[in-house]
Protein backbone atom coordinates (compact mmCIF):
# COMPACT_ATOMS: atom_id res chain seq x y z
CA UNK A 1 0.00 0.00 0.00
CA UNK A 2 1.21 3.29 -0.81
CA UNK A 3 1.76 6.05 1.50
CA UNK A 4 1.28 9.74 0.32
CA UNK A 5 1.99 12.86 2.27
CA UNK A 6 -0.13 15.66 2.88
CA UNK A 7 0.65 19.26 2.91
CA UNK A 8 -1.42 21.48 4.54
CA UNK A 9 -1.24 25.06 3.45
CA UNK A 10 -2.62 28.06 5.27
CA UNK A 11 -1.57 31.66 5.78
CA UNK A 12 1.54 31.34 3.85
CA UNK A 13 3.03 27.85 6.29
CA UNK A 14 2.60 24.62 6.42
CA UNK A 15 0.34 23.68 9.18
CA UNK A 16 -0.37 20.45 11.32
CA UNK A 17 -4.24 19.85 10.99
CA UNK A 18 -5.92 18.35 13.46
CA UNK A 19 -9.29 16.99 14.15
CA UNK A 20 -10.38 19.49 11.12
CA UNK A 21 -10.18 22.44 13.53
CA UNK A 22 -9.17 25.05 11.15
CA UNK A 23 -8.96 27.83 13.61
CA UNK A 24 -6.57 25.96 15.75
CA UNK A 25 -4.39 25.31 13.18
CA UNK A 26 -0.73 26.50 13.60
CA UNK A 27 2.26 25.73 11.75
CA UNK A 28 3.98 22.82 11.63
CA UNK A 29 6.61 21.52 14.26
CA UNK A 30 7.87 18.93 12.63
CA UNK A 31 10.87 16.23 13.57
CA UNK A 32 11.78 16.27 9.60
CA UNK A 33 12.93 20.19 9.28
CA UNK A 34 13.41 23.26 11.52
CA UNK A 35 11.07 25.23 9.34
CA UNK A 36 7.20 25.61 8.06
CA UNK A 37 8.17 27.17 4.69
CA UNK A 38 6.11 24.69 2.42
CA UNK A 39 8.70 23.97 -0.20
CA UNK A 40 10.93 22.51 2.36
CA UNK A 41 8.40 21.12 4.65
CA UNK A 42 7.22 19.05 1.39
CA UNK A 43 10.91 18.42 0.12
CA UNK A 44 11.27 16.83 3.50
CA UNK A 45 8.10 14.52 2.95
CA UNK A 46 8.91 13.21 0.28
CA UNK A 47 12.70 12.27 0.81
CA UNK A 48 11.44 11.11 4.27
CA UNK A 49 8.58 8.70 2.32
CA UNK A 50 9.91 7.91 -0.63
CA UNK A 51 6.37 8.71 -2.27
CA UNK A 52 6.37 10.32 -5.97
CA UNK A 53 2.99 12.04 -5.37
CA UNK A 54 1.87 14.80 -2.65
CA UNK A 55 -1.44 15.50 -1.20
CA UNK A 56 -2.05 19.53 -0.92
CA UNK A 57 -4.76 21.14 0.74
CA UNK A 58 -5.27 24.40 0.18
CA UNK A 59 -6.87 25.56 3.50
CA UNK A 60 -6.71 29.39 2.39
CA UNK A 61 -8.64 28.61 -0.46
CA UNK A 62 -10.99 26.03 1.06
CA UNK A 63 -11.95 28.65 3.31
CA UNK A 64 -12.73 31.33 1.50
CA UNK A 65 -9.69 33.64 2.39
CA UNK A 66 -7.52 33.08 -1.09
CA UNK A 67 -5.33 30.40 -2.90
CA UNK A 68 -2.07 30.08 -2.12
CA UNK A 69 -1.68 30.41 -6.11
CA UNK A 70 2.38 31.33 -6.12
CA UNK A 71 3.20 28.93 -3.61
CA UNK A 72 1.40 26.21 -5.55
CA UNK A 73 3.00 27.24 -8.42
CA UNK A 74 6.56 27.08 -6.66
CA UNK A 75 6.04 23.68 -5.56
CA UNK A 76 5.21 22.31 -8.91
CA UNK A 77 8.44 23.52 -10.31
CA UNK A 78 10.39 22.83 -7.32
CA UNK A 79 9.31 19.21 -7.38
CA UNK A 80 9.40 18.97 -10.92
CA UNK A 81 7.85 16.04 -13.22
CA UNK A 82 8.78 13.56 -10.90
CA UNK A 83 6.09 14.61 -8.09
CA UNK A 84 2.25 14.39 -8.69
CA UNK A 85 0.62 16.89 -6.84
CA UNK A 86 -2.90 16.26 -5.44
CA UNK A 87 -4.59 19.51 -5.16
CA UNK A 88 -7.66 20.16 -2.99
CA UNK A 89 -8.81 23.74 -3.46
CA UNK A 90 -11.58 24.02 -2.34
CA UNK A 91 -13.21 23.63 -6.10
CA UNK A 92 -17.34 24.23 -6.06
CA UNK A 93 -16.92 23.40 -10.05
CA UNK A 94 -15.01 22.92 -12.84
CA UNK A 95 -14.90 26.59 -13.44
CA UNK A 96 -13.02 27.01 -9.68
CA UNK A 97 -10.52 24.34 -10.22
CA UNK A 98 -9.72 26.10 -14.20
CA UNK A 99 -9.39 29.29 -13.09
CA UNK A 100 -6.54 28.49 -9.91
CA UNK A 101 -4.60 25.94 -12.17
CA UNK A 102 -4.43 28.77 -15.34
CA UNK A 103 -3.30 31.10 -12.41
CA UNK A 104 -0.44 28.62 -11.47
CA UNK A 105 0.42 27.65 -15.47
CA UNK A 106 0.33 31.50 -15.85
CA UNK A 107 3.33 32.27 -12.90
CA UNK A 108 4.96 29.09 -14.16
CA UNK A 109 4.42 30.68 -18.04
CA UNK A 110 3.66 26.70 -19.20
CA UNK A 111 0.29 25.92 -20.90
CA UNK A 112 -0.65 22.99 -17.98
CA UNK A 113 1.60 22.15 -15.10
CA UNK A 114 1.56 18.29 -15.94
CA UNK A 115 2.14 17.00 -12.67
CA UNK A 116 -1.11 18.72 -10.98
CA UNK A 117 -4.38 16.69 -10.02
CA UNK A 118 -7.33 18.25 -9.08
CA UNK A 119 -9.32 17.15 -6.20
CA UNK A 120 -12.71 17.83 -6.04
CA UNK A 121 -14.07 17.64 -1.78
CA UNK A 122 -17.99 16.73 -1.57
CA UNK A 123 -17.20 19.55 1.13
CA UNK A 124 -16.70 22.31 -0.89
CA UNK A 125 -18.06 21.03 -4.77
CA UNK A 126 -21.83 21.69 -5.50
CA UNK A 127 -21.59 21.22 -9.36
CA UNK A 128 -21.57 17.72 -9.86
CA UNK A 129 -20.74 18.29 -13.15
CA UNK A 130 -17.35 19.04 -12.55
CA UNK A 131 -15.89 15.96 -12.44
CA UNK A 132 -17.05 15.07 -15.97
CA UNK A 133 -15.71 18.19 -17.11
CA UNK A 134 -12.63 18.05 -15.74
CA UNK A 135 -12.12 14.45 -17.08
CA UNK A 136 -13.50 15.38 -20.38
CA UNK A 137 -10.51 18.13 -20.57
CA UNK A 138 -8.24 15.52 -19.21
CA UNK A 139 -7.37 16.33 -15.81
CA UNK A 140 -8.63 12.94 -14.35
CA UNK A 141 -9.76 14.35 -11.38
CA UNK A 142 -10.01 12.66 -7.85
CA UNK A 143 -13.10 12.52 -5.79
CA UNK A 144 -13.16 12.93 -2.30
CA UNK A 145 -15.54 11.78 0.06
CA UNK A 146 -15.52 13.93 2.90
CA UNK A 147 -17.00 13.42 6.70
CA UNK A 148 -16.85 14.76 9.50
CA UNK A 149 -18.78 13.69 12.77
CA UNK A 150 -20.11 10.60 11.57
CA UNK A 151 -22.19 12.33 9.08
CA UNK A 152 -21.49 13.29 4.84
CA UNK A 153 -20.37 16.97 4.10
CA UNK A 154 -21.49 18.51 0.97
CA UNK A 155 -22.26 16.05 -1.83
CA UNK A 156 -20.64 13.15 -0.12
CA UNK A 157 -24.46 11.33 -1.82
CA UNK A 158 -22.65 11.81 -4.68
CA UNK A 159 -24.35 9.16 -6.92
CA UNK A 160 -21.74 6.43 -7.26
CA UNK A 161 -21.67 5.78 -11.03
CA UNK A 162 -20.51 9.21 -11.72
CA UNK A 163 -17.55 8.67 -9.61
CA UNK A 164 -13.80 8.76 -11.29
CA UNK A 165 -11.46 6.14 -10.87
CA UNK A 166 -10.09 7.14 -8.05
CA UNK A 167 -11.82 8.43 -4.15
CA UNK A 168 -10.52 9.56 -1.03
CA UNK A 169 -12.53 8.61 1.85
CA UNK A 170 -11.57 11.90 4.00
CA UNK A 171 -12.25 11.55 7.98
CA UNK A 172 -11.70 14.68 8.89
CA UNK A 173 -12.02 14.35 12.51
CA UNK A 174 -9.58 11.80 12.60
CA UNK A 175 -6.93 13.60 11.20
CA UNK A 176 -4.59 14.28 13.58
CA UNK A 177 -6.03 13.15 16.34
CA UNK A 178 -4.21 10.09 17.54
CA UNK A 179 -7.44 7.49 17.36
CA UNK A 180 -6.57 5.37 14.30
CA UNK A 181 -8.07 5.43 10.65
CA UNK A 182 -12.24 5.13 10.62
CA UNK A 183 -12.25 1.80 8.80
CA UNK A 184 -15.95 1.43 9.50
CA UNK A 185 -16.63 4.09 6.90
CA UNK A 186 -13.77 3.23 4.45
CA UNK A 187 -15.59 0.19 4.31
CA UNK A 188 -19.06 0.77 3.89
CA UNK A 189 -17.40 2.69 0.88
CA UNK A 190 -15.69 0.04 -0.83
CA UNK A 191 -18.80 -1.77 -0.53
CA UNK A 192 -20.16 0.20 -3.38
CA UNK A 193 -16.50 1.43 -5.35
CA UNK A 194 -16.60 -1.07 -7.23
CA UNK A 195 -13.15 -1.38 -9.49
CA UNK A 196 -12.12 1.66 -8.44
CA UNK A 197 -9.47 3.11 -6.58
CA UNK A 198 -9.98 3.77 -2.88
CA UNK A 199 -7.43 5.65 -0.66
CA UNK A 200 -7.62 6.48 2.65
CA UNK A 201 -6.80 9.63 4.68
CA UNK A 202 -7.16 10.34 7.88
CA UNK A 203 -5.41 8.89 11.58
CA UNK A 204 -3.05 6.78 10.97
CA UNK A 205 -0.39 6.20 13.43
CA UNK A 206 1.90 3.45 13.37
CA UNK A 207 2.86 0.34 10.46
CA UNK A 208 -0.21 -1.44 12.09
CA UNK A 209 -2.73 1.22 11.18
CA UNK A 210 -1.10 0.85 7.52
CA UNK A 211 -1.58 -2.79 8.11
CA UNK A 212 -5.14 -2.85 8.65
CA UNK A 213 -6.31 -0.11 6.50
CA UNK A 214 -4.32 -2.62 3.28
CA UNK A 215 -6.29 -5.27 4.91
CA UNK A 216 -9.44 -3.85 4.57
CA UNK A 217 -8.93 -3.40 0.73
CA UNK A 218 -7.02 0.57 0.74
CA UNK A 219 -4.86 0.82 -2.32
CA UNK A 220 -2.79 4.47 -0.48
CA UNK A 221 -3.34 6.62 2.40
CA UNK A 222 -2.99 9.96 3.14
CA UNK A 223 -0.41 10.62 5.99
CA UNK A 224 0.71 13.76 7.96
CA UNK A 225 1.15 14.11 11.29
CA UNK A 226 2.76 10.05 11.36
CA UNK A 227 5.16 11.42 9.32
CA UNK A 228 6.66 14.32 11.02
CA UNK A 229 6.63 12.39 14.14
CA UNK A 230 9.00 9.37 12.23
CA UNK A 231 6.41 6.48 13.11
CA UNK A 232 5.09 6.43 9.55
CA UNK A 233 8.25 6.61 6.79
CA UNK A 234 9.89 4.48 4.32
CA UNK A 235 10.51 1.41 6.42
CA UNK A 236 6.68 1.59 6.85
CA UNK A 237 5.66 0.63 2.93
CA UNK A 238 3.71 -2.15 2.64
Amino acid sequence: MQVIPVLDLLDGHAVRAVRGERSHYRPIQSSLCATSNPLEVARALIAATGSRTLYVADLGAILGRGAHTETLAALCDALGDEVAIWLDAGFAGYASMRALFEGIAHIMRCPRPATLVPVFGTETLTDASAIADASAAGYEPILSLDYHGGRALGASSLDSASWPSRVIVMTLDQVGANAGPDLRTFAALQAVAGERQLIGAGGVRHHDDLARAAQCGAQAWLVASAIHDRTVGLSSRL
